[in-house]
């Protein structure tokens, strides 16, 4: 496994935004997205001491003003999250906000500005060079599309940050999305960007919101090749979504060879989140988080903005899979056999009621069979993958079959 250090051998300079302040992103004590997961989050990242490693600075997020929210929502739908955020009880149907997924709240618009701030400043950082790596578990908002809040999401942080990189100069930044549900916000609004390379890995739609990112949704005019979907069967397994992403992330990136990458790691694909129908344990999206750091350090010299995104077993999964994907990012991974420390486990009992897990993983045998042995057309996994690597590996000159 590749941890994230730098030619050296030391830790790449990584920012962590974190203020409690993000907590007042809470649609409600009923609902799923509740705020008390990206607490006990940066709770069990304290408790590991990874807040206070020689190359970790932790930041607090601001709330972005409106041109930098501009830089992908026009000011029209700026203005109008602004004015339910004052008068919750308007009726604006066409924000997408006072739905049952995604209500309304006051503050709803300072608190969501804040959220993208996480993000947007952990790209500043990169630009600037104060930064290799960049963690914002409190971002992810991928279902937000440029004109319309949608599934829990009303600004998209992860596009705002990928569209700064390419206003300063980037010319190609990589999305990776490897939440539970396809990442149709962030798809849509690059769809037509050559510059920019969105791949997701999800359930598929048949079974799962939104009902999107399937494999022939490809990108447009120019474009074409450059939106890749995963859609994986219902209830795939460890070995399944990490043949997955085997098969189609890295050989992809090499190719596009991107100066940043930027990813949302959702963990609503746990066996325990009740959101998605998929069956990944913690360890295998600690691995996704080890391979992407891999292909940063390998392609774009380390820069990496990860983020959070779905998760709603909030004090067993959240917690744990967001605090390896810190862990990772600051250089300082953390083995799934390590014991969770008691004092958080006491923490989570006496606040929420609820048994905390005892270790860092699942205390599964993870393994998966790389692309390399071979296409079975009987099995439903690597059907899928062949439907996306059918669609978009000619595009970029790769061999679909042997790549």
């Amino acid at each position: 496994m590749t941890s994230a250090t730098s030619g050296s051998g030391a830790p790449y300079p990584t920012r962590l935004y974190w203020d409690p302040a993000l907590l007042e992103y809470n649609f409600g004590d009923h609902h799923p997205m509740h705020p008390s997961r990206l607490d006990v989050t940066y709770r069990l990242v304290r408790e590991f001491g990874l807040d206070r490693q020689d190359n970790v600075v932790v930041e607090a997020p601001e709330v972005v003003p409106d041109e930098v929210l501009h830089l992908v929502h026009p000011r029209s739908y700026v203005d109008c999250v602004r004015a339910v955020s004052a008068d919750p009880s308007l009726h604006l149907p066409e924000c997408g906000l006072g739905t049952d997924d995604t209500p309304a709240f006051p503050g709803v618009h300072e608190a969501s500005a804040r959220l993208v701030g996480g993000t947007y400043q952990g790209a500043a950082a990169i630009l600037a060079g104060e930064a290799v790596h960049a963690v914002n578990f409190g971002g992810g908002m991928h279902h937000a599309f440029a004109e319309k809040a949608s599934g829990f999401c009303i600004y998209n942080d992860c596009a705002v940050a990928v569209q700064h990189l390419l206003e300063q100069g980037v010319r190609r930044v990589a999305y990776v999305d490897v939440d539970g549900h396809h990442g149709d916000g962030t798809q849509s609004i690059f769809y037509d960007d050559p510059r920019v390379l969105t791949i997701s890995l999800h359930e598929t739609g048949l079974t799962l919101f939104p009902g999107t990112g399937f494999a022939n949704e490809t990108g447009r005019g120019d474009s074409v090749g450059t939106s890749v979907n995963v859609a994986m069967p219902t209830r795939s397994d460890d070995s399944m979504w990490l043949r997955a992403f085997d098969a189609v992330v890295p050989p992809l990136l090499r190719q596009f060879r991107p100066e940043v990458i930027v990813s949302q790691h959702g963990c609503d694909s746990h066996f325990a989140d009740e959101l998605t129908h998929l069956r990944v344990s913690v360890d295998a999206q600690r691995q996704t988080a080890v391979a992407l750091a891999g292909l940063a350090h390998e392609l774009c010299e380390g820069r990496w903005i990860a983020t959070g995104g779905g998760g709603y077993n909030c004090y067993d999964v959240v917690p744990r899979s967001w605090t390896h994907l810190v862990a990772v990012a600051a250089g300082h991974p953390i083995d799934v056999t390590t014991p969770v420390p008691q004092p958080w486990r006491e923490h989570v009992r006496e606040r929420y009621g609820t048994e905390a897990p005892r270790v860092m993983g699942d205390e599964v045998d993870l393994w998966w069979r790389s692309w390399e042995v071979g296409f079975d057309p009987n099995d439903e996994t690597d059907r899928t993958i062949m439907a996306t690597r059918k669609e978009i590996f000619p595009t970029w000159g790769l061999d679909p079959w042997y790549d």
